[in-house]
């Protein structure tokens, strides 16, 4: 069934059902970023594939919300599907919510599913619409019943990390939750988002591709803790030693009823991360305390244990994006290299590498014109052929059992313009400056952003995503609660955090730059003034030199760039061939 015979499936079920306007989120009950094939939804309804967005529809209008990372791509994928592109002013923001209250007449009915709408989106929704005399229900799910052999939730198994690698019991892990809800005056927590979860409980699984997550639901409360899974998921193993932590097993399909029959005064759940019927199941007679979890903020902080293993890993990481690059400049001018064989095979060189489990998201190869789009993706009917000329943007990462790791890179194929050389610079130069930055404890991520926005801003330039985000220990590469991009997040850089440092900058049409690393929040020094923290570069891949354009930097990033070069030489040449050292040692020589 095409896109304009599901947009009319759903118009046809709306109207029987007297609906004037429905929502579809990008989301699921536990609203991933990353979703389970049965909740992609908008990709089965619209074709858009892209991370963020939210449908609209309406008998007359069906629109796609989704801001600046995504136009281009939308643009392409909603040709012909009955959906139109609606440009978000704010990311994140419910701008469809305010289009409908000013399109519906009063007396009319939207709804939505709300397994797949948290509850903060569920009330900025009520909140625009409500007021002008609109009806909303949240309880409606259309495409139960218009979508044709949905696919069902994934059955493969989940297991638990030793102690060993993540430096700490679930025992342990969940007390220091609990050490939270004391402090709160809660007596019971929902632990919705998969993330959270499988960090309390030292868990992993495989139910969603690119993040090694199990889904599931978790009740913490005073007495006890129960999860709720396919239990068909968990060997014996796994069941005793979560029985051992004092954690019941329950079916998945009971969270929902458990949560109607909570025994509790006050209960803590995350209205970003808590699905809005979830929320509707709790009972009236308890009071509810909308916060972070505090899962969120204590797996941000990483112990030492998983700082070490990290290290590892990007060791490994950094071998692997060595001998991928060494191969695309020996072979662009004699294999037929396209955007989607070269993912494979920088995946295939990752494979190698010990303890590998999968790549942390799709692989962004975008070539010439393909770079300049943030979230690209290849597909057979856009794969580029490469040739030794232009740029060429690898935005990829890593699921290792002792790690997630996330770079981008961008290198010449032949024929480089002066132009290229001089955004790329600036690109860098910016890199370089988010990297050095030396800041009080207590400076939130936008203060971070714009320090490495200064030398784009400089030469009035910019780029229309954040600088960066937080990343998990073998965890989700998109991680909360800090972030590092313009938005007030009223959260402080912690020593211990891992954070994306990925500045770009994107000519439409032409191409695309963007050097990323991840790095370490660390306690540098105190004095008089206070404690003052800086960054730790962990990632370890060479950074092309033959793109810069030395008079646009001063020395302290000429030295910033030879001294991370020749990091990157010391720390991989002892995992790499003869040959390949000596190709290696020639790519971070320093300027």
């Amino acid at each position: 069934m095409a896109q304009i015979e599901r947009l009319k499936a759903i118009r046809e079920a709306m109207k029987t059902q007297g609906i004037d306007a429905y929502i579809i989120p990008s989301s699921d009950p536990h609203i991933s970023e990353y979703l389970p094939e049965r909740y992609k939804c908008i990709a089965w309804a619209s074709g858009f594939t892209g991370s963020a967005g939210t449908l609209a529809i309406t008998q007359d209008f069906a629109g796609l919300w989704t801001d600046s990372r995504y136009f281009v791509q939308a643009v392409e994928q909603l040709q012909d599907t009955g959906f139109e592109l609606v440009k978000l002013k704010n990311q994140g923001a419910a701008e469809y919510a305010f289009w409908l209250a000013e399109v519906l007449p009063a007396g009319s009915k939207v709804a939505f599913d709300g397994n797949l709408a948290s509850l903060s989106v569920a009330q900025s929704v009520k909140g625009a619409l409500e007021p002008v005399g609109v009806m909303v229900d949240g309880h409606v799910d259309i495409l139960e019943h218009v979508w044709e052999q949905r696919p069902l939730l994934p059955t493969a198994g989940a297991y638990l990390l030793d102690e060993s690698l993540v430096g700490e019991s679930t025992v342990g892990k969940i007390a220091r939750v609990k050490e939270r809800l004391k402090a709160k005056r809660a007596d019971a927590h929902l632990i919705s988002s998969l993330d959270d979860l499988a960090w309390v409980l030292n868990i992993r699984g495989n139910d969603v591709k690119c993040n090694p997550v199990v889904l599931g639901f978790l009740l913490i409360a005073e007495e006890h803790t129960t999860l709720f899974i396919d239990v068909n998921k968990l060997g014996a193993e796994e069941q005793l030693q979560l029985t051992a932590a004092d954690v019941f097993i329950r079916p998945y399909a009971e969270a929902f009823q458990a949560v109607r029959d909570v025994k509790a005064d006050r209960i803590w759940i995350d209205p970003k991360r808590t699905c809005f019927a979830m929320y509707d199941a709790i009972p009236a007679s308890v009071d509810i305390v909308e916060d972070i979890n505090p899962s969120t903020h204590l797996k941000a902080i990483k112990n030492e244990v998983e700082i070490g293993h990290t290290r590892q890993a990007m060791i490994k990481d950094g071998v692997a994006m060595t001998r991928f690059f060494k191969w695309v400049e020996e072979q662009v001018s004699h294999e037929n290299l396209t955007e989607i064989s070269i993912a494979e095979k920088l995946e295939a060189l990752r494979a190698e590498g010990d303890g590998f489990v999968d790549i942390s998201f799709d692989t962004i190869a975008g070539y010439l014109e393909h770079g300049a789009l943030p979230h690209y993706k290849a597909t057979l009917s856009n794969d580029a052929t490469l040739y030794p000329r232009g740029l060429l943007l690898v935005d990829s990462g890593g699921q290792y059992k002792d790690g997630t790791t996330d770079i981008t890179r961008v290198v010449s194929l032949g024929e480089i313009t002066a132009a290229e050389k001089e955004d790329y610079t600036l690109v860098l130069k910016a890199t370089i400056e988010g990297s050095l930055a030396v800041f009080p404890k207590g400076t939130r991520g936008y203060q971070i952003d714009a320090i490495t926005r200064r030398p784009l801003w400089e030469s009035r330039r910019n780029y229309g995503h954040g600088t960066g985000h937080g990343v998990g220990f073998f965890l989700n590469v998109h991680e909360g609660p800090h972030t590092f991009n313009p938005s007030n997040v009223d959260i402080p850089v912690e020593p211990g955090m891992i954070t994306s440092i990925e500045p770009g900058l994107y000519r439409e049409g032409n191409y695309g730059i963007r050097i990323e690393n991840l790095v370490l929040s660390k306690v540098l020094d105190s004095n008089q003034f206070g404690e003052f923290m800086h960054f730790e570069t962990l990632t370890l891949c060479y950074i092309a030199t033959d793109l810069v354009e030395k008079s646009l930097l001063d020395q302290k990033h000429v030295d910033w760039l030879n001294r991370y070069n020749a990091w990157v030489f010391e720390v991989l040449s002892v995992h790499l061939m003869t040959e390949e050292c000596a190709w290696l040692e020639q790519k971070t020589k320093a300027i």
